[in-house]
């Protein structure tokens, strides 16, 4: 089998307070920590188990997980395991980097996003650089509002040109021509981020060859989605596998509609769909 896994385990906090997010500066208890990381190395044996099938897995945290040791643990296990495609994390690029001496940097990635008013500048862009010089495979990206625009031309202008830089359309903000214009200079490819896509009854990959899994191993078939398709650690998701239509009226998020096969993005992203950097320069 091959198959992609989204994970999102209980982590909430962030050492962020990003005011578009929901979970900015929230705090998880030792407790609740405590049973983060349980279920991320029950999830990482899970991966271990799997020697027959193909795996490819993005970890989605809705906090900021490399700040946490047992997250960086996992990405370098995951990485040198020979069932393992990819592995990559959502990250706000915080944490320090030399742990990725010790990972297979043909297979782990980072799919990295720039906070303004979070971070020094500077701080992050060395960061990028470290994550350069090291080999490492990553995407750099900011949130498409007003404000961020002289940031994201200074991250273009200041990133190596093989770096995508892309743009998420922020929530529930709409762009006038003129505005998307400006972003789309910056990302080509934030055209398909500006707009919500509309979903309802087409083809999609998730609950065929992409599943999304929570702490209790859950399964769904993104995380968009709520309906139960069994639980990853008794097998019982696997029988819920097949081509499935999309039950929403629209998909609005990049995790997501990357897999509707109405989109061309499997072609434009082919080899890095999970850390979400294009098979050519975008251009």
């Amino acid at each position: 089998m091959d198959l992609t896994v989204l994970y999102r385990g209980p982590l909430a906090s962030c050492d962020y307070d990003c005011p578009y997010c929901p979970f900015a500066k929230r705090r998880d208890s030792p407790a609740q920590l405590r049973a983060d990381r349980a279920a991320l190395e029950r999830f990482a044996w899970w991966v271990a188990e799997q020697a027959d099938d193909r795996l490819s897995v993005l970890f989605t945290p809705w906090g900021e997980g490399l700040v946490r040791s047992w997250y960086r643990r996992a990405m370098v296990e995951l990485s040198r395991l020979p069932q393992v495609r990819r592995v990559a994390i959502q990250t706000n690029l915080s944490c320090r980097t030399d742990w990725l001496a010790d990972a297979d940097l043909d297979v782990l990635a980072l799919w990295c996003t720039y906070h303004p008013g979070q971070t020094p500048y500077e701080r992050f862009l060395a960061k990028t650089h470290e994550l350069g010089r090291r080999g490492v495979r990553f995407s750099v990206g900011i949130v498409g509002l007003p404000e961020h625009l002289e940031h994201a031309r200074r991250l273009r202008a200041e990133l190596p040109d093989h770096v995508y830089l892309w743009v998420n359309a922020a929530e529930g903000h709409e762009y006038a021509d003129e505005a998307a214009d400006q972003w789309t200079a910056l990302d080509p490819l934030f055209p398909y981020s500006r707009r919500p896509h509309p979903s309802a009854g087409l083809p999609c990959r998730t609950g065929e060859s992409v599943i999304s899994v929570d702490g209790a191993g859950t399964v769904r078939r993104c995380h968009f989605v709520p309906a139960e398709l069994g639980n990853l650690y008794d097998g019982s998701y696997r029988a819920a596998l097949r081509p499935r239509a999309c039950p929403l009226a629209v998909c609005d998020c990049h995790i997501g509609y990357v897999h509707l096969e109405s989109l061309p993005l499997y072609d434009v992203f082919a080899g890095g769909v999970l850390e979400r950097i294009p098979a050519q320069p975008a251009g």
